[in-house]
């Protein structure tokens, strides 16, 4: 391996001042380094802990934004870092601040955000004396919430104002890296207010990107020559679009993407064999089975069970070549496969593989491959709406004929959209698949919104709107966020799969709101819809509304998606009652 290309990133400005200037306090000094780090927003929930850095963050050039739960600040921080490229800071108090955070940070960490957690700390001097909400050693765990290890890439709390230059260039460095990168500085009230007497660094920092080496890649292009092989797509591979699609004309390889990396490849590509894992076409079963490839080109994506449910249908023949910037993942999925591991950049490691194969080969290999079908689907008079007609209409209405960004919850939702949506260009759909919190993209969509400075659009369901939504937010700060609803009152995805299990005499039945009441009593508008012919000019009205708007869609909850992978992951791991 070796470093083939060095990432930049904006410097640090030396912020000393002369001795008639007034010097930085910390929290001043934090607020200055977030800005020179290229930080835009911060979101959160306030606190008396954390008084003179919230202070210090409104007074800088942020826009600090309040949301109602610090779950839902850190889901919106992490998408709003995937709208703008731009790492975002999450604030809260101490104590229940932290905690209540902490599912929001993990998800940051799985779907590999860049965000920082500025939280307030209690001073060693009142520690062990049950202040307030105290946050040390002797009330809350230290290990993972205060140090480094497997939520936060860099954690500390801060003891001195003489820590913040250390600080500076560890956040810079960190934020410089090509993958996710999770922060968490604690600080003191004391601290907060203290005088930062040392200047910060002012060099530039970068990062290499990995790639392979001619020898690897050489070696990667033999493989692939011996015989037929996939291309199966990951979200790490989000930046490689064009060179993807060249590599596959090229090779005439067939293509498949899991949930995440939707429209990377173009969905509606004759070559593309369709989605995997959760809810996934069954065209790639088929083409697996009938066409099965000597290997398969894996590029960013860890393989996971929403992605693979580590069906042994997906292993080809002679296994995979898979490329990943992290060294952990290739092998890990499919430990006995065989597999050909690269740690690289993935664009940068398929432009260096394109001169490996002449630009005519892919005519002298194309055949004909097994596509996912799109079938228009008719509405029906009576009943209450189908999901997958809604799904259908959201099509044709949204992602055919505009240009906003749709998310969906990790549950039914993801179930029927992940099949059925169909993105012909990257960046327009977001699902977590690895962490799938349930509540991520209630939340999520806010911070999209806001980053993209327009509409974003989020499909969930009742149960999660009820437990984790922003709508609040979103009108406090008149954000068009549009939430779709499938209201069928009850956790559907659990019921259906309780039952598919062998389970009987579960309620997973909720009382069924009207979030169209719910959306007005906080100052957002909405539209309720019983009957499929309601659909369209529904959510005609959503997308040519102002501000937050909720879609409350009254589904059949007798209609079944297709979540039979998920289910039979759940058997081989034990989960039945036959």
């Amino acid at each position: 391996m070796k470093a083939n290309k060095a990432r930049e990133f904006s410097s640090l400005e030396n912020i000393s001042h002369s001795e008639s200037s007034a010097p930085l306090s910390v929290a001043e000094a934090v607020a200055k380094i977030l800005e020179d780090l290229g930080v835009v927003y911060a979101f959160g929930v306030s606190g008396g802990a954390i008084a003179p850095l919230w202070g210090a963050l409104h007074n800088s050039s942020l826009q600090v934004l309040h949301f109602r739960h610090e779950a839902g600040a850190a889901f919106a921080a992490t998408e709003a870092y995937f709208a703008s490229d731009r790492p975002v800071v999450i604030f809260t108090t101490t104590g229940p601040g932290i905690t209540n955070a902490l599912t929001g940070l993990l998800a940051a960490r799985w779907e590999g955000a860049k965000v920082i957690l500025l939280s307030g700390a209690t001073p060693s001097t009142r520690r062990g004396r049950w202040a307030l909400q105290e946050t040390s050693t002797y009330t809350m765990p230290s290990t993972g919430l205060l140090t480094s290890g497997t939520i936060f890439h860099y954690a500390i709390t801060l003891e001195s104002s003489d820590e913040v230059s250390e600080v500076a260039r560890r956040l810079a460095l960190g934020f410089a890296r090509p993958e996710g990168f999770v922060a968490h500085l604690s600080i003191p009230k004391n601290i907060q207010t203290s005088s930062v007497k040392s200047s910060l660094p002012k060099a530039p920092l970068s990062y290499a990107l990995p790639t392979a080496s001619e020898k690897t890649m050489a070696e990667c292009a033999r493989l692939l020559s011996e015989g037929p092989f996939a291309i199966w797509v990951g979200f790490g591979a989000r930046g490689a679009t064009e060179e993807i699609r060249q590599l596959a004309e090229m090779t005439g390889a067939a293509v498949m993407c899991s949930p995440r990396s939707k429209g990377i490849f173009p969905e509606n590509h004759p070559q593309f064999v369709g989605v995997t894992g959760f809810g996934g076409h069954g065209s790639v079963l088929t083409y697996m089975q009938e066409q099965r490839p000597l290997r398969t080109l894996v590029l960013g994506t860890r393989l996971g069970e929403l992605t693979s449910f580590w069906n042994p249908v997906m292993i080809p023949t002679r296994g995979f070549v898979h490329v990943d910037l992290n060294a952990e993942v290739p092998g890990t999925a499919y430990p006995s496969a065989e597999t050909f591991a690269i740690q690289s950049d993935v664009g940068m490691f398929i432009r260096g593989l394109l001169k490996y194969f002449p630009e005519n080969i892919g005519s002298s290999l194309a055949i004909a491959l097994p596509n996912p079908k799109r079938d228009l689907i008719e509405p029906q008079a009576e009943g209450l709406v189908r999901p997958q007609f809604l799904i259908d209409m959201i099509q044709r209405v949204i992602v055919d004929s505009t240009e906003i960004i749709v998310m969906a919850e990790s549950a039914n939702s993801l179930a029927w959209v992940n099949p059925m949506l169909q993105f012909d260009k990257p960046g327009r759909f977001r699902v977590s698949t690895g962490f799938a919190s349930m509540g991520h993209f209630v939340t999520g969509v806010v911070g999209t919104a806001l980053a993209r400075q327009g509409k974003a659009i989020a499909i969930v369901g009742d149960g999660a709107m009820l437990m984790n939504n922003e709508v609040s937010t979103a009108v406090k700060y008149q954000i068009p966020a549009i939430w779709i609803v499938l209201n069928d009152g009850r956790y559907n995805i659990c019921e259906q799969g309780m039952t598919y299990l062998g389970f009987k005499g579960v309620d997973a039945t909720i009382p069924q709101a009207d979030f169209v009441k719910i959306a007005q009593g906080m100052g957002a508008d909405g539209i309720r819809v019983a009957r499929e012919f309601e659909v369209q000019a529904a959510l005609e009205k959503a997308i040519a509304a102002a501000g937050p708007f909720v879609v409350d869609v009254l589904i059949d909850p007798t209609q079944i998606p297709l979540s039979e992978g998920r289910n039979q992951s759940l058997i081989s791991q034990g989960a039945t009652n036959y």
